[in-house]
């Protein structure tokens, strides 16, 4: 077997996992999660992002003032 991302997992360590996943949450509330985690990443990214782009604005207001 091949191994994947996490040292010794591969791909049969894979499937229980996912197997087990199913089997606590359910199939109906798996989007659900999903989609929780697709809005906080996209959360973070924005949070990541947003101090540069107000850099580039503080940069702009300065370079007006001295003009």
């Amino acid at each position: 077997m091949t191994t994947l991302l996490l040292g010794g997992i591969g791909t049969g360590e894979l499937l229980l996992i996912i197997l087990a996943i199913l089997l606590i949450f359910g199939g109906k509330k798996i989007p659900e999660l999903m989609r929780g985690m697709g809005k906080g990443v996209k959360e973070f990214k924005d949070a990541v992002n947003e101090p540069t782009e107000t850099k580039k604005e503080e940069k702009k207001d300065e370079e007006k003032e001295e003009k």
